[in-house]
């Protein structure tokens, strides 16, 4: 395991990432004492299911039947009720 104190988080931070890229635990010191650890995160990537995709767009309902002025009576009933009434 790696120590780093806080100075060198300042001045060698290209130095932490490629460390954290290359998967090592870190230690953070500060005046003399180990005061935490820094670790990479591991997120896997989630794989895209087309088939999945394509049963949700025929399922939702993604388009919009409300006219433009149904929307516009719609947000400024929204606003009005989150503003109040002196809004022109």
């Amino acid at each position: 395991m790696d120590y780093m104190t806080t100075t060198d988080l300042r001045t060698q931070s290209s130095q932490l990432v490629q460390s954290l890229k290359l998967g090592k635990k870190i230690s953070l010191v500060h005046r003399s004492q180990v005061i935490g650890e820094i670790s990479p995160v591991r997120t896997d990537a989630k794989s895209f299911d087309i088939k999945r995709f394509r049963t949700f767009v025929k399922t939702a309902k993604l388009q919009d039947n409300l006219s433009y002025q149904e929307r516009d009576k719609l947000y400024r009933k929204h606003l009005e009720k989150k503003y109040g009434k002196g809004l022109s």
